[in-house]
C-alpha cells in the first residue's frame, strides 16, 4: 500500500530535497507541496494524503495552526490527515502545542534520510513518533511549565483500570510497548491491547496525544 505525502515548508530547497527522498522510495508517494500553512491546508484539502510533512515556523499561517485545521476540520470536512511536525529546534513550544491539537510526532529537519523516511511509514501506519528522547524531554519541559490540569482531564483517569493506569505511566515515560511487556511482565499483545483501551476509553488519537494527557492530568509528574 502506498503512502500519499504532502510537504509544507516555506524553504523550497527544504521541499526539493524532502521531496525527492520520499519519491525515491517504492511504498511512499509525494503528491504536493506547499510553501505555508494556508496553502498547505487547501492542499490537503485537495489531494487527501496520509501524511502532511508540516513544517512548525512559516511566515503567514504558521505550522501549528495549519495542523490544528487539519486536525479538527470543519463540519463536512471528513479527511484528517496524519501530522508530523518538523522542526529546526529540539525543543519548541509550537511543538508541544501541535502534540496536544493532535500531531503524531515531530522531526528535527536535520535528522538523517533514514530517520525521515521512517518517521513517514510510523506515523502512517497510525502510530506516533515519540522514540527519541528529546521528544520526551520537550513535554516534559512544557508540562512543568503548566499547573497540573484540574477537573475533567483528572476526572477522565478514574475510567481506567488500575493496569490501564501503570501502561498509560510507562507510555508517558517514553517505553515502547516491548520494553513495558518486560517490565510489567506482560505479553507485547497484552501491552498493545492495554494501549488501546487506554486512548479508545480517553478519546485520544495516539501515544502522542496519550503522553501529553499524563502530563496535563497530573498522572505523570515532570522529573520522575
Amino acid at each position: 500500500m502506498t503512502t500519499r505525502v504532502i510537504i509544507v515548508d516555506d524553504q523550497a530547497m527544504v521541499r526539493a530535497g524532502f521531496a525527492a527522498l520520499l519519491a525515491a522510495q517504492s511504498d511512499i508517494d509525494v503528491v504536493g507541496e506547499a510553501p505555508d500553512g494556508a496553502q498547505g491546508v487547501e492542499l490537503s484539502r485537495r489531494t487527501h494524503p496520509d501524511v502532511v510533512l508540516m513544517d512548525v515556523r512559516m511566515p503567514g499561517t504558521d505550522g501549528l495552526e495549519a495542523a490544528r485545521r487539519l486536525l479538527a476540520p470543519p463540519p463536512g470536512v471528513t479527511h484528517r490527515p496524519r501530522v508530523l511536525m518538523l522542526t529546526t529546534f529540539d525543543v519548541d513550544d509550537y511543538v508541544y502545542e501541535a502534540l496536544r491539537a493532535g500531531a503524531s510526532g515531530f522531526l528535527l529537519k536535520d535528522a538523517p534520510p533514514a530517520d525521515l523516511i521512517a518517521a513517514v511509514r510510523i506515523v502512517a501506519s497510525g502510530d506516533a513518533l515519540l522514540a527519541p528522547s528529546v521528544t520526551r524531554r520537550l513535554i516534559a519541559d512544557f508540562a512543568k511549565q503548566r499547573p497540573v490540569a484540574r477537573g475533567r482531564p483528572a476526572l477522565r483517569l478514574k475510567g481506567l483500570t488500575e493496569r490501564e493506569r501503570e501502561v498509560l505511566t510507562l507510555v508517558a515515560r517514553g517505553l515502547s510497548n516491548s520494553e513495558i511487556a518486560q517490565m510489567l511482565v506482560l505479553a507485547e499483545q497484552t501491552v498493545k491491547t492495554h494501549v488501546s483501551r487506554v486512548l479508545t476509553k480517553l478519546g485520544l488519537r495516539d501515544r502522542a496525544q496519550a503522553v501529553v494527557f499524563a502530563y496535563e492530568s497530573g498522572l505523570v509528574a515532570p522529573g520522575e
